[in-house]
Parts: C-alpha cells; sequence; structure tokens
C-alpha cells in the first residue's frame, strides 16, 4: 500500500518535478491548492505523512488526519505548529537541521553587503534614468573590519560566523548555549550578554528560533541600545522584532538601516510601513531557498519519512517531537 505524504503548501511545477524524482518506492506525494485551514484539513485526510514549512498548522488541521504518524518543517523553524497537539496525539515531528544552513548565511552576508552599499537604490536610480554615483558614495559604508553581531549560534549563526571571517570583521554573538572557548576561538567569536553586544555592533544578525524567550527580543529598548550607525538583518523570524518599534527607529535616525525577510504577517499587507522606506531592504522570507539546494533539503526529510514507515528513529538532531 502507497504511504501518501501531503505538501501543506502550494508547489511551484519545478518543485514538484524534484520531489517526485526523489520519491522512495511506496510514497506518493500531492500537494494543497491553497492555503486555508480547509484546503489543509482536505490534504491530510489520508495522509500518513505531512511536510510544513511556512503556513501555520494548527491543532484543527491536525485533527483531521487520523492516520498522521510523522508532520516534517521544510526548514527549522517550529513556532507555526501545535506541538501540544502532536504531543498528546502520537505525531512525531521533526525538520532538517542544518539542511539551509549555508542558503540562508550566504543570503544574510548579502543582505549586509547590500545595505552597507546600497546596492538596491543604487540599481532602481540607475534603471530609472538617474545616475546617483554621488549620493551613493556618501551613504555607503563598508562591511569590512566592522563589528558584526550574531544572535542565535546554530548552524546558521555559525555559517554567517564563518563568512564574516573573509571580511576581517569582529564577530560577537549571543546565544543559550554558550561555546567552550576553544571552538569559540576556532569560529573567531566573542561572547556577550544581549544588552552589551546591541551596544557594540555595527551590525547586527537575527539568525535565532522563534521561542518564548526571543519573541519581541528586539523592541524598542533593545533597539535605543544600538548605535544610530548601525544596520539591522533579520533572516530568523517575524515575531522576534517587533515591526512597530523597529519602524519607529528607522523613521527616527536611530538606526541606519534593516534589511527584512521574514514578516508578522506573510505576505505583509500592501501598506505595511516597511515596504515603503527608503533604509529598508525586503524580501518574501526567501533566504533559504536557493534552487541547487532544493534536492538536498528534499532527501533529507524524505530519509526521515523513510526512517518513520521503517519503524526506525529520527535522528537526534532533526527530532522535534
Amino acid at each position: 500500500m502507497t504511504k501518501k505524504i501531503a505538501l501543506l503548501q502550494p508547489i511551484a511545477g519545478e518543485m514538484a518535478e524534484i520531489i517526485q524524482s526523489c520519491l522512495p518506492a511506496g510514497f506518493t506525494a500531492t500537494a494543497v491548492k491553497g492555503r486555508s485551514v480547509g484546503d489543509l484539513r482536505a490534504e491530510v485526510a489520508d495522509a500518513e505523512y505531512a511536510l510544513w514549512w511556512d503556513v501555520p498548522v494548527p491543532a484543527e488541521v491536525l485533527a483531521a488526519g487520523p492516520k498522521l504518524k510523522l508532520v516534517h518543517k521544510w526548514g527549522v523553524g517550529i513556532d507555526n505548529i501545535d506541538l501540544d497537539y502532536c504531543r498528546a496525539h502520537g505525531i512525531q515531528v521533526a525538520r532538517t537541521t542544518g539542511s539551509n544552513a549555508a542558503p540562508v548565511a550566504e543570503f544574510t552576508i548579502g543582505l549586509m553587503l547590500a545595505l552597507a552599499r546600497r546596492i538596491v537604490p543604487a540599481h532602481n536610480s540607475t534603471t530609472a534614468g538617474g545616475w546617483a554615483k554621488n549620493e551613493v558614495w556618501k551613504q555607503s559604508v563598508m562591511l569590512s573590519g566592522k563589528t558584526v553581531g550574531i544572535i542565535g549560534l546554530g548552524a546558521i549563526g555559525k555559517g554567517v560566523a564563518k563568512r564574516l571571517q573573509g571580511f576581517d570583521c569582529r564577530v560577537l554573538y549571543y546565544s543559550r548555549t554558550k561555546l567552550p572557548e576553544d571552538q569559540a576561538r576556532a569560529l573567531g567569536v566573542e561572547y556577550r550578554a544581549l544588552d552589551d553586544l546591541l551596544g557594540e555592533v555595527d551590525f547586527l544578525s537575527l539568525n535565532c528560533p522563534l521561542t518564548p524567550e526571543t519573541k519581541g527580543m528586539i523592541d524598542a529598548a533593545a533597539l535605543a541600545r544600538m548605535k544610530p550607525t548601525a544596520s539591522l538583518v533579520n533572516v530568523a523570524r517575524g515575531g522576534v522584532v517587533v515591526e512597530a518599534d523597529l519602524v519607529a527607529a528607522l523613521k527616527a535616525g536611530k538606526l541606519r538601516a534593516a534589511a527584512v525577510d521574514v514578516f508578522d504577517q506573510e505576505p505583509p499587507p500592501a501598506d505595511h510601513p516597511l515596504l515603503h522606506m527608503d533604509n529598508v531592504l525586503v524580501t518574501p522570507h526567501c533566504a533559504s531557498t536557493a534552487y541547487e539546494n532544493s534536492r538536498r533539503s528534499i532527501e533529507h526529510w524524505l530519509g526521515n519519512m523513510v526512517r518513520v514507515s521503517k519503524g526506525e528513529p529520527i535522528p537526534e538532531q532533526d527530532r522535534v517531537v
């Protein structure tokens, strides 16, 4: 009997083809056509496995899948699924730990460079018939030699730190777990308490999960501790930053610039202030979505589904519930 995987988000044609080409024998995969709770409930009704990433998976969706054995995150953030329901009903939950670390780390560095050198405004001005060379010069700073703070030093944060070595940056970090000193030296990072880190950095990179501890971490008080010449990059989760406080700080000149890949509401409403500010770069939650990395990450979550189908344990680093 074939085992159904419910893909709980609409899939582009090219991605669907890659998934189909990777499917192990005995598995099928179908994707929802819409993003509503009703769409998700219908898709999981006869599924043993489900895959989710951006679309929330509440208890009412999980309850519609009586056969569900494993719900897998395509990525690492698990803030948008009802874990309590899964625990109570014996549904395993896993994530693709480390599979998107390189793409997100690269994207983070790209956003830092784009903010520092005003690359997007320079492009927009030139395509519009302008030649804003002098304006770009006056507004540009360099990433090289700067102090960069990383909040969250998991696989992604470590990837950012490694890439910053090529820019001769001083790298500080704040994380729930402090690295042993020998590992910190090898990575070229120094630990700081959060308040101290915020006051020292020229660039702040958010690479942490959304948890009760990190929710609203970057609020008005945190932003006030930062230099007015500092820039913020958020590729973590929208909820880590209080968006209204970020907007206020940017408008008041208390922060130089921000790059935002994640929002409280996704997609954000068309009138969201962050979409209409000259010192803000916005992207559609795409830091992890490198086409070249797709097959590797697909094989990662499929591998865990095969393990569960055989009664084998999920690797500890991927297991959530």
